[in-house]
C-alpha cells in the first residue's frame, strides 16, 4: 500500500459543489469532480424578481456524494484508501431551519416543496426590512452595538435578517423550527453523525461575520436585544450556541455510513467548516498585508491582520473582523462586492433576449442559441478592450445585486450614466468593466482610510484565470500589482490544507500553506498613464454614486 497521503478539499458554490484530491506532502491537484445541483439548475425555488433564492438541501447531499466519488474514480484505489482529512467550504451566509434532531426541514415530507424550510443562498435579498430593523435597533436600543465588529452594517445576506424573514411570513416553519444552522456546519457535521444543533461544532467563521457572534459580549446577541428586535426571536438564542471553533480543528470523523457511500476510511478527520472566500484565501497563500480578492459571480475580499497591529480599532463599513475566522491566531476581515461577473452576466443575457426571443420564430436552433451565449462576452472583451476611452463617456454604478462594501446596502441598484446615441455594446461592457474595479477600489480606500496597510493583491477565481482585459483593468484602477494564483480549484485546495491541519498532518495552517500553495502564474502591473486617467473617473464615480444613491434606494 503507498504511503503517500491524501485529502480533500469540497468546494460548495452556488451552482454546483466540486471535490478536489490532493496530495498531502506536495499540494499536487490529483483529480477533481463538478457536480451541478439538479433542482438549482432547473430553476426550482427562486425567483429572481424578488430577489429570492435558495437551495434544496438534497442538492447539497447528491452532489457532495457525485463530486467526491467522481474524482476518487480517476484515481487508483490505493488513494481512497489513504485518503486521512476532509475539509469543507460552503457560499455564506447560507442558513436553514431545523427540527431537534438537526435535520433541516425541507428534508421531511412536510416541507419539501416550501422554499422556506430550505437552506437560504447568500445572494437572497428576501430580508432587506429585517437587516435594516436590526441596524436601527443596534444603534438606538441603548445598550450594546452588536454589529460593531461586522463593520457597523448588518445585511440582509446574514444569519438573524434571514432567519426573522422567515419567521416572519411562514407560521408553519417559524413551529417546526427548533433551530437553524450554516450549511458549512451541517455538511461537516452529516459526514461526522453530529447534527444535533446542540452538539455540532459551528464555524467561528460564520458565526463572527455573519451571526453577530463574539467573546466581548459572550457569544450571539443578548435574549433582550433579540426579543426587543422582535418577540418571535424569544428562546431561539438558547438552542443555537455559545462555543464556535476554527477550522483547524476537527469537526469530528467520517461515520461508518459516509465512508461506505464515499468509498473513504472511516474515522478520516473532517474539519470544522467556514465560507468558500476565507478557505480561498488560504488557498491563495493569504499573509498579513495581503488583500486575496475570490473574483467570481460576486467577490469577497479578505485580509488577516495580527492582534498587536489591529489592537483594539474597528474597520467600520466591511463585513467584519474575526478573529480565528481566516486563520487561527490572527483577525480575518471580509469585504466584498454584492456582483462582479454576474454584472457582465447581466448585459450578456439583455442582448441576447431578442435572440431567445425569436429564435424559434427565425429558424434559430437550441444548439445555436447556446452557441452564442457562449461567445457573448468573449466578443463583448475583445471589442470593449479596443474602446478608446477618450471615444465614450459612460460611467456605470455596480450595485446590480446592492453593495456589500464599503457600508452594506442592499436597497441600491445599478445606474448606467452618460449615454449618448453612440454608446454602443462594447461601450457598455467596459463601463461596466470599470464600475466593478472602482467597487475594488472603493474596498481597498475603506480599509486604508482605517490604517490596515495593503501591500500585495492576490486573485483568484474563475474570472482571473479567463479575463485578461478585466484583470488589467483592475491592476490600473487599483494602481496595484496583481498576482493571479496558479490553481483554478484555490478555494477547495484551502479546503484541503484545513483537511490536512485536522488530521494531524501539519501542526497549523502556515505549514500546510508552505507545503501545499500552488504559486502564481501571471502578474497584471498597472499601467502608470492608464491609472491616472481612473483615478479622475473614479472620482466621477463615486460623485455620481453620492449624488443617485437616495434616489436609487428609493425606486
Amino acid at each position: 500500500m503507498s504511503e503517500v497521503k491524501y485529502l480533500i478539499g469540497v468546494d460548495f458554490g452556488s451552482d454546483s459543489a466540486r471535490a478536489l484530491v490532493v496530495n498531502a506532502d506536495t499540494g499536487e491537484e490529483m483529480a477533481s469532480e463538478v457536480s451541478f445541483y439538479r433542482r438549482w439548475s432547473q430553476g426550482l425555488y427562486s425567483d429572481a424578481a424578488q430577489n429570492q433564492f435558495r437551495h434544496h438541501p438534497l442538492d447539497y447531499l447528491e452532489s457532495l456524494e457525485e463530486c467526491i466519488t467522481g474524482a476518487l474514480k480517476k484515481l487508483p484505489p490505493e488513494v481512497a484508501a489513504n485518503v486521512i482529512g476532509i475539509g469543507v467550504d460552503t457560499t455564506g451566509s447560507t442558513p436553514v431551519a431545523v427540527d431537534e434532531n438537526g435535520t433541516p426541514l425541507a428534508l421531511l415530507d412536510e416541507f419539501r416543496e416550501n422554499p422556506n424550510a430550505m437552506f437560504i443562498l447568500w445572494k437572497d435579498h428576501t430580508a432587506v426590512r429585517e437587516a435594516a430593523e436590526i441596524n436601527n435597533l443596534a444603534r438606538t436600543w441603548g445598550g450594546v452595538d452588536y454589529t460593531k465588529y461586522e463593520g457597523g452594517v448588518y445585511s440582509s445576506e446574514w444569519f438573524w435578517a434571514k432567519i426573522l424573514h422567515i419567521l416572519r411570513v411562514d407560521e408553519k416553519v417559524r413551529a417546526a423550527a427548533y433551530s437553524w444552522v450554516e450549511v458549512c456546519d451541517w455538511i461537516p457535521a452529516v459526514l461526522t453523525g453530529t447534527t444535533d444543533p446542540k452538539v455540532l461544532k459551528r464555524s467561528r467563521c460564520a458565526a463572527g461575520h455573519k451571526a453577530m457572534w463574539h467573546p466581548e459580549w459572550g457569544g450571539l446577541p443578548s435574549e433582550e436585544f433579540l426579543t426587543k428586535l422582535d418577540p418571535l426571536l424569544e428562546g431561539l438564542r438558547d438552542r443555537l450556541f455559545t462555543e464556535t471553533y476554527t477550522s483547524d480543528e476537527k469537526a469530528g470523523e467520517l461515520t461508518e455510513e459516509w465512508a461506505q457511500r464515499l468509498g473513504l476510511p472511516a474515522g478520516t478527520a473532517v474539519a470544522v467548516g467556514a465560507f468558500d472566500a476565507h478557505m480561498g484565501a488560504v488557498g491563495g497563500g493569504i499573509r498579513e498585508h495581503a488583500l486575496v480578492k475570490i473574483m467570481g459571480t460576486s467577490t469577497c475580499d479578505v485580509m488577516v491582520v495580527s492582534k498587536d497591529q489591529l489592537g483594539d480599532s474597528l474597520v467600520a463599513g466591511i463585513c467584519g473582523q474575526v478573529d480565528g475566522s481566516v486563520i487561527p491566531g490572527m483577525v480575518g476581515l471580509e469585504a466584498g462586492q454584492s456582483a462582479f461577473g454576474d454584472v457582465y452576466a447581466w448585459l450578456r443575457d439583455v442582448l441576447l433576449w431578442s435572440w431567445e426571443a425569436l429564435g424559434e420564430e427565425v429558424g434559430l436552433s437550441k444548439e445555436t442559441l447556446a452557441k452564442i451565449r457562449s461567445k457573448i462576452l468573449v466578443k463583448l472583451t475583445e471589442e470593449a478592450a479596443k474602446v478608446d476611452p477618450s471615444t465614450t463617456t459612460v460611467v456605470a454604478l455596480d450595485w446590480l445585486n446592492g453593495r456589500r462594501t464599503p457600508y452594506a446596502d442592499q436597497e441600491l441598484k445599478g445606474a448606467l450614466v452618460g449615454l449618448t446615441l453612440g454608446t454602443d455594446a462594447p461601450r457598455l461592457f467596459r463601463a461596466l468593466v470599470e464600475a466593478t474595479a472602482f467597487g475594488s477600489k472603493a474596498i481597498v480606500d475603506r480599509f486604508r482610510e482605517e490604517g490596515v496597510e495593503i501591500r500585495e493583491v492576490i486573485a483568484q477565481g474563475g474570472i482571473p484565470g479567463k479575463n485578461e482585459f478585466v484583470m488589467q483593468v483592475s491592476a490600473d484602477v487599483l494602481g496595484m500589482p496583481i498576482k493571479v494564483v496558479r490553481s483554478d480549484q484555490a478555494v477547495a485546495l484551502g479546503a484541503a490544507m484545513f483537511g490536512a491541519v485536522a488530521a494531524g498532518k501539519y501542526s497549523d495552517v502556515f505549514e500546510a500553506q508552505d507545503a501545499m500553495l500552488s504559486g502564481y502564474s501571471k502578474v497584471y502591473n498597472p499601467d502608470p498613464e492608464s491609472s491616472r486617467r481612473y483615478q479622475e473617473l473614479y472620482e466621477k464615480y463615486l460623485q455620481i454614486g453620492e449624488l443617485l444613491a437616495d434616489t436609487l434606494r428609493a425606486l
